[in-house]
């Protein structure tokens, strides 16, 4: 969800007012709701925005922030600490604007690739599915291989032209690197 898009809620977003108690207000229903229901939205795919009831202020990025708080220290962390230390190290780092989109479109191959598992088993039972997932490992691991490498070249090629640039404003101002 684009912030642009969070900050014009209409009548195809589901609009949930926060209050000063930390309650969560759903407006389509006329109910306080939870924070693992505001979870089972996304999970649903049902756009929402999140807003400051008494300021109208965005707050959907902090509160999808603290489900995927909850969800880390409960059960199963989807991240390790080495990526969440990389993803910290690009705050405030000339990459911080092209990390968002190169993370988002990853993700959403990932999520398209699941989506074509899902609907290529549907019809599976259990035993046919282990067979399947033994047969698919191989593909979903070169897919993403595949895709991987892709990131990975486009992010030398990246760094090559940033450090090409660099090089020629420096040589600009008569300073060499």
């Amino acid at each position: 969800m684009s912030s642009k898009d969070a900050q014009t809620p209409g009548k195809d977003k589901r609009v949930i007012k926060k209050y000063p108690n930390r309650r969560l207000y759903d407006t389509d229903s006329s109910a306080y709701i939870t924070l693992s229901e505001v979870k089972q939205l996304v999970m649903d795919c049902v756009p929402f925005v999140v807003l400051d009831a008494k300021s109208g202020e965005d707050l959907t990025r902090s509160i999808l922030l603290q489900i995927i708080l909850e969800q880390e220290a409960n059960g199963s962390p989807m991240f390790t600490a080495p990526v969440l230390s990389n993803i910290i190290r690009f705050y405030g780092h000339t990459m911080q604007g092209f990390m968002g989109g190169y993370l988002e479109k990853n993700m959403q191959t990932l999520a398209d690739v699941q989506a074509r598992m899902s609907e290529q088993s549907q019809s599976l039972t259990p035993d046919m599915w282990k067979q399947f997932m033994n047969m698919q490992m191989p593909m979903v691991q070169g897919m993403m291989g595949s895709s991987l490498d892709q990131s990975k070249a486009v992010l030398t090629q990246l760094q090559e032209q940033m450090q090409k640039q660099t090089e020629q404003v420096l040589a600009s101002f008569g300073l060499k690197r």
